[in-house]
């Protein structure tokens, strides 16, 4: 995403400064100004979107194992369905479900635990039989699968187009957008990050927010706020053009694998986790994972075989302990907040998160309790809450 470097001087003080111009940042920039809150100021070292949001495949569902993220991801397909209307923006939006192929029992029986949790909070996922996912994901081969879950409503969107959106919303409401900017260090002063300093100088704040993505653990330290987030490299790659692709294919997962892949223009995005890769700022991308993709393929859709590859992104997801996000209120510096360590579901869980961000910094009651997603979760015996819908 290409947005001119901004050459605004950095303004002497703000009542919020939120760090991190993805997704996430400049969502909680868009609600905190559009709720009224003067003098927002946000800080991008490079260009907007540039971390992990514009390498993400651009997911969007509620399909979780969790309530707190099925509430999450519900309220923000509710957002991005009206995007276009608040903040105003076209954001490509396909709802063209999502399809998790599953190929054992416990995977069958703990997603029927999941749907049923799902329907209960008003999402309309369901188990098919593999009648039903063959006709629904043409390209897929059935064989050594068991069952399905499906849900309607999902799809995917173009995360750059979301990021553009919050970011001219943000800014109509009069918050300040600045890219370009590094911060280097915060003086923490009784107990609260007061000042925050960059390579184009010092600025004070009120409240401080952490949105650094992968980028996190270190501004927490500097935030004296311990935030385990910890980078790692998810990498994408597209096919050329396929003339006979239907035009509607879900957002298919072979759960067993994490091999997936939708549409994307006249082709399809592929993707899957890569267990051997090491945890870093790794942002090259390379072809060492393509033999695995490739048993993948060959095992789930083989008539992709025949399709050749074309270019391909790394990306950062920016992972905790149990695989949740981090979001709060500092219980070391009260002042400070935090929205990060997605571990991939960032991008699409953004929409909800400025709310809550949004409403813990005017000491309101959220639409959702994200207390058992507070980073001092770690410390505590058994507090750690295992998200199993990983992609």
């Amino acid at each position: 995403m290409t947005v001119p470097r901004s050459a605004r001087a950095l303004p002497p003080a703000a009542e919020v400064v939120v760090i991190g111009g993805g997704a996430i940042g400049t969502s909680i920039a868009f609600h905190l100004a559009e709720a009224g809150v003067h003098d927002v100021v946000l800080l991008e070292r490079d260009e907007l979107g540039h971390g992990s949001t514009c390498k993400a495949a651009g997911g969007v569902r509620a399909q979780f194992s969790d309530r707190i993220n099925i509430e999450l991801g519900a309220r923000s397909l509710e957002a991005f369905g009206r995007f276009a209307e608040r903040p105003g923006q076209e954001i490509d939006l396909h709802r063209v479900g999502y399809l998790f192929l599953l190929s054992t029992p416990e995977d069958v029986a703990s997603f029927e635990r999941d749907v049923a949790l799902q329907n209960e909070l008003g999402v309309r996922t369901r188990m098919i039989d593999l009648a039903e996912a063959k006709a629904r994901s043409p390209l897929i081969d059935t064989d050594g699968l068991l069952a399905a879950a499906y849900s309607p409503d999902d799809g995917h969107c173009t995360p750059e187009s979301v990021v553009l959106g919050y970011a001219g919303g943000a800014r109509r409401h009069g918050a300040t957008l600045l890219t370009g900017v590094t911060v280097t260090d915060v003086d923490v002063v009784g107990g609260e990050a007061r000042t925050v300093h960059t390579d184009r100088g010092p600025i004070t704040a009120g409240t401080v927010v952490c949105a650094a993505g992968a980028w996190s653990q270190a501004l927490g330290d500097m935030l004296g706020t311990p935030l385990p987030v910890t980078p790692l490299r998810r990498q994408i790659v597209f096919t050329e053009p396929m003339p006979d692709l239907p035009e509607t294919v879900p957002f298919t997962i072979d759960f067993a694998t994490t091999y997936y892949f939708h549409r994307e223009g006249r082709g399809l995005l592929l993707g899957m986790s890569d267990p051997d890769q090491e945890p870093g700022f790794h942002l090259a991308y390379t072809d060492d994972w393509l033999p695995r993709l490739g048993d993948a393929i060959a095992a789930r859709t083989p008539r992709l075989l025949e399709v050749g590859l074309g270019n391909g992104w790394a990306g950062l997801y920016e992972v905790t302990p149990d695989h949740n996000a981090l979001i709060g209120r500092s219980s070391t510096t009260p002042n400070v907040l935090y929205a990060t360590g997605f571990s991939g579901h960032g991008f699409l869980q953004a929409p909800a998160v400025g709310e809550v961000i949004r409403d813990l910094h005017l000491d309101r009651t959220p639409f959702v309790d994200t207390t058992p997603l507070r980073a001092e979760r770690f410390a505590q015996q058994g507090a750690a809450r295992p998200e199993s819908h990983i992609v």
